[in-house]
């Protein structure tokens, strides 16, 4: 029986870290992946990759539009391991936090803390203010997990692919995937 893992791509500068992620769980074929994908993230991913957003969404095992508030994801009676928002801008953590819940990304981050699973933001916006750090706090008070993408350099990095692999390695630990995304510390 395969377990659910919903992976959300918000506009953040980042997007590599999404696809990232989804390529890696492609080759697990006891997850299937739900993808919510904001019009941002689209925009986000012509502007810093060469990927197309078809090849991206066909990573996924399944894609949700981020305007259908109807989508399985979006009820707590659908079950998942919890969620991934990988990059999250700080419009959707603030989203998040406030219970905003204008777009399919909010509202399935909003049902999976509210269902008391897992929920891991990795936040890419540098540098921070007060407002963005007092986010940070309260979202981690409702239980969310903060992974922001903070390179280690013990494994020696020698691409920026290496540096992208150690933080979805560090993700995907949150769910107690296994990987060899990175050397770990000995």
């Amino acid at each position: 029986m395969s377990q659910r893992l919903i992976i959300g791509i918000s506009g953040a500068s980042g997007v590599i870290y999404g696809i990232r992620v989804l390529e890696t769980l492609k080759n697990y074929q006891t997850i299937e992946t739900h993808l919510v994908m904001t019009a941002s993230a689209e925009h986000t991913i012509q502007l810093e990759t060469d990927y197309s957003i078809g090849k991206v969404k066909k990573l996924a095992t399944i894609c949700h539009d981020p305007e259908n508030m109807a989508a399985a994801v979006s009820s707590g009676s659908f079950q998942t391991m919890g969620m991934i928002v990988m990059p999250c801008s700080i419009k959707s953590l603030s989203g998040i936090v406030n219970c905003f819940n204008d777009n399919l990304l909010i509202r399935a981050a909003d049902v999976t803390l509210k269902e008391n699973r897992k929920l891991v933001l990795v936040p890419r916006e540098t540098p921070l203010h007060k407002g963005h750090l007092e986010l940070m706090v309260r979202f981690v008070d409702r239980g969310g997990v903060l992974v922001p993408p903070f390179p280690a350099f013990y494994h020696a990095p020698q691409t920026i692919n290496d540096i992208v692999d150690q933080t979805v390695g560090k993700v995907l630990d949150q769910f107690q995937i296994e990987h060899n995304l990175f050397q770990r510390w000995k």
